[in-house]
């Protein structure tokens, strides 16, 4: 990880939360991500979640990322790329980056119903996977999670979620 050293991961997660946003004001769970290129030094791709905008349940905003990443470098490897996401990824999620074979994943807030990192399932302990990577947790975590209660606690009480 020592040619991360210089990479800004709060400055990565506000881009992250701000995809996140985007996806709020569409009344989608607010969960974002881009993909950093450590060779380009840059953002290459970022997405937020659209399962409901395109009844889609594979339409997370890892995979919408990836794929955008992917067609943009016109390689389904991402061997150069890191994944950084609001909130922990899913075991479906989990299942892309390893396939994708990024070098890493940044995320905010853990998931302790389905998250696939280190909450409900720790992917270091799955046996037959074929790429590891490394991971940070906990970047803007409190920004993170409170985008996603916000959202939720409107959703209870049968409001629309805004964020200001």
């Amino acid at each position: 990880m020592l040619f991360l050293q210089s990479v800004d991961y709060r400055s990565l997660m506000n881009q992250a939360l701000k995809e996140a946003k985007k996806a709020m004001q569409k009344e989608e769970i607010p969960v974002g991500a881009v993909i950093w290129d450590i060779k380009q030094n840059s953002i290459i791709s970022s997405a937020h979640n659209l399962s409901i905008s395109l009844c889609n349940p594979t339409a997370h905003a890892e995979i919408l990322a990836i794929e955008k990443a992917a067609q943009k470098i016109k390689n389904y490897r991402l061997t150069n790329c890191i994944l950084v996401v609001t909130l922990e990824p899913c075991i479906m999620c989990l299942g892309a980056i390893v396939q994708a074979r990024l070098e890493g994943v940044i995320f905010g807030a853990k998931d302790p119903k389905s998250g696939a990192i280190c909450s409900s399932l720790d992917y270091t302990k799955l046996k037959g996977l074929n790429h590891s990577f490394w991971v940070i947790k906990g970047v803007l975590a409190k920004e993170s999670a409170s985008l996603l209660q916000h959202f939720f606690r409107a959703k209870r009480k049968g409001e629309v979620p805004k964020w200001s």
